[in-house]
């Protein structure tokens, strides 16, 4: 029931959107990015109870809580890359939505470099000598 409701406010900001854009494309900016922000916030509460799930296993089975901050960070930033560069790419700016996306990728290299690390000392604990 959820997803239809999300369908249909995409539906109408779409026809909206289509039908101011020739004429006044600043409001039909405005109205996608408005759209965007109610969707997300409208899933605002869904994403936290993944992540009260997600913690509950992670303390059920002896993962580190700093692990799963970290692999919460990476997945935030890749979102909210995303989106950024959806909005900007609406905007018809292509270049600028690149860049949005490059940073989104370094900043996720940065933060994956500890946990990368630990996996690759534990591979190599476990691998004969």
């Amino acid at each position: 029931m959820e997803m239809i409701q999300i369908v249909g406010l995409g539906l109408i900001a779409t026809i909206l959107i289509l039908t101011i854009k020739e004429q006044k494309p600043t409001f039909a900016f405005l109205i996608a990015i408005a759209t965007g922000i109610m969707i997300f916030m409208y899933l605002v509460g869904k994403i936290g109870e993944i992540i009260e799930v997600l913690e509950q296993l992670a303390e059920s089975s002896g993962v580190q809580m700093i692990y799963l901050k970290t692999i919460l960070k990476i997945i935030g930033i890749a979102y909210i890359a995303e989106f950024g560069a959806q909005i900007v790419r609406d905007a018809g700016q292509e270049s600028i939505a690149s860049k949005i996306e490059l940073a989104g990728k370094i900043l996720i290299m940065v933060l994956a470099i500890p946990i990368i690390s630990i996996i690759i000392e534990t591979v190599m604990r476990i691998l004969p000598a």
